[in-house]
């Protein structure tokens, strides 16, 4: 079969039609496609890892969620770039990065969604159970540095072995509530440190002269291989837990953690969506994950400090060491 100009110049007709209803279909789909964007505190990612994979089932892919893990000073970086739509932090905003966003024009809305037990571990093989808020100073100090270099160093009743210390990245919030609750904002430096909490995990779970701090998820997921120590304030060894946090026995190791939304981000309804979806299933989601719910009440509150678009922190700037549920139902409330 032979082709005539006629009929070779309609088939390239039909192929450029064709090819152009393709690319409209394409960018149709991507159209419907809508994206959020979270980063900051592997702390927090547990959980906003399990709600944003929930409710892209729920919302049957429409709304593609990304969460990252820079830590949270990491995450507020790009969050106050406005690079982001909600950043996770397990430590309250700070007033240096708070006048960053206010400068850019990011306004944001303050969500405490759990309670953490900051957890201190070794490796399950260590022979340690305990140790007191003055033992982890002496170890975690930069004023003992180079002279607090085994564990019979800290306490000469303990084993005559190397110290091996990991700890979270400066850019984490588990390392400045850290820094701040345990060695006055003077931490040592000689560290295996990592914003993944994974690695920690990994680095103290193959060396039994190894120690570290982290999120309680990032322990309960891994109890297998790793061992909690329970932490004396003066009142007695108490173990993290959710009975021993929701009392205000974990002290001064339990915090809580939040998530900021973007005001302007907020307005556009996927992420009002999801944000609403967030909050009404914290309590899920936390427990499901390892950490500890608030009270229903408070959830009610941040609720409603969220569709009432309340901006700014009421934690920032306050000494948040040890705070209890208590406070955090009393400082929503007067937000």
């Amino acid at each position: 079969m032979q082709l005539n100009r006629s009929t070779l110049t309609g088939a390239v007709a039909l192929f450029a039609v064709a090819l152009s209803t393709t690319a409209f279909t394409a960018k149709s789909a991507v159209a419907e496609t809508s994206k959020i964007r979270l980063d900051g505190s592997s702390t927090v990612f547990p959980i906003s890892e399990a709600v944003a994979e929930d409710f892209q089932k729920q919302t049957q892919g429409k709304i593609q969620v990304t969460v990252g893990i820079s830590g949270t000073g990491g995450g507020f970086k790009k969050f106050c770039a406005g690079e982001t739509d909600i950043s996770n932090a397990s430590r309250p905003i700070k007033a240096e990065e708070h006048k960053v966003c206010q400068g850019a024009g990011i306004e944001y809305v303050e969500l405490p969604i759990a309670y953490d037990a900051l957890t201190v571990v070794v490796n399950s093989q260590n022979t340690i159970t305990s140790m007191t808020v003055k033992e982890l100073q002496k170890m975690w100090s930069a004023q003992t540095q180079g002279t607090v270099t085994k564990w019979s160093d800290v306490n000469p009743k303990w084993p005559n072995a190397k110290l091996e210390l990991y700890a979270p990245g400066t850019d984490s919030g588990t390392f400045d509530y850290f820094n701040e609750a345990i060695v006055d904002k003077n931490h040592r430096t000689d560290i295996t440190a990592s914003e993944d909490d994974n690695i920690l995990v990994q680095g103290v779970s193959r060396d039994q002269s190894a120690i570290a701090y982290f999120g309680y998820a990032y322990y309960e997921a891994n109890k297998d291989r790793l061992k909690a120590l329970a932490i004396d304030n003066g009142k007695g060894p108490i173990l993290p837990s959710r009975e021993t946090v929701e009392s205000g026995t974990y002290s001064p190791l339990s915090r809580p953690i939040f998530i900021y939304v973007n005001k302007k981000a907020a307005n556009r309804p996927e992420v009002r969506q999801f944000v609403n979806f967030y909050l009404k299933n914290s309590a899920q989601y936390s427990t499901e994950v390892g950490y500890i719910p608030l009270p229903q009440k408070a959830y009610t509150q941040v609720t409603q400090n969220f569709q009432k678009g309340k901006t700014g922190s009421v934690f920032s700037g306050r000494d948040t060491v040890g705070v209890s549920i208590s406070d955090i139902l009393k400082l929503e409330a007067s937000n």
